[in-house]
């Protein structure tokens, strides 16, 4: 299984009327997404939309997109 840490994501903030905040979406894994108080939150919560996405496509038996980026340990 593809380690959720592994797909990019990108943070940006809510505006007011949405809610404020932050939202984290994961381009390579369509409609996954989540939203914290902080960018960090953010993050944080993405990580259980990308596992809990990851799991629904094994149950469906969909594929799951390799990750687009790399990252790499310094």
């Amino acid at each position: 299984m593809t380690h959720p840490l592994r797909y990019p994501v990108v943070v940006s903030p809510l505006s007011p009327e949405d809610g404020g905040g932050f939202l984290a979406t994961v381009p390579d894994l369509p409609g996954c997404m989540s939203d914290g108080d902080s960018p960090q939150q953010a993050l944080l919560n993405v990580q259980d939309a990308i596992a809990s996405w990851i799991e629904a496509a094994h149950e469906q038996g969909r594929p799951v997109p390799e990750p687009t980026q790399q990252l790499h340990a310094v």
